[in-house]
Formats: C-alpha cells, sequence, structure tokens
C-alpha cells in the first residue's frame, strides 16, 4: 500500500518513515501513527505524519496488520 495517498493512512497503523535527518541515506524508522500533517491528498514524497512518540517524518510504507481475526 502506498504511502503517497493520505487515505491510506489512519491513525493507529503502523508506518516506516524517513526523518528530515536521514533524507539523505534513507534510513527507516517504524512506528504507530498519532497524526496527518499533510492536508492534500497525496504527496510525491510521502505523506508527512506524526508518531505516537512525537518524531514527524513522511509515510514511506505501510506495515501489514498480522493480527489474526480469530
Amino acid at each position: 500500500m502506498s504511502g503517497t495517498l493520505r487515505s491510506n493512512i489512519t491513525p493507529g497503523i503502523t508506518v516506516d518513515i524517513v526523518l528530515k535527518k536521514d533524507q539523505a541515506s534513507g534510513r527507516l524508522t517504524r512506528g504507530i501513527v498519532k497524526d496527518i500533517l499533510t492536508n492534500s491528498p497525496s504527496h510525491p514524497h510521502g505523506i508527512k505524519v506524526r508518531l505516537l512518540d512525537g518524531q514527524v517524518g513522511r509515510v514511506k510504507g505501510i506495515v501489514p496488520d498480522t493480527r489474526s481475526g480469530s
């Protein structure tokens, strides 16, 4: 699932983001979305979010929910 579409991002999901300081290296940080900071429906570099721990970055990937429904 793409991190460039706002409709794919909801608070509470787990995502991989790239922090501003890590843009050159591409290092990813995993966390849970607290707030969506991008207002537009899409962004070519990823939707900007704030994680529960306060870190801010652009979504590069959405981690699939592996919890069992049973």
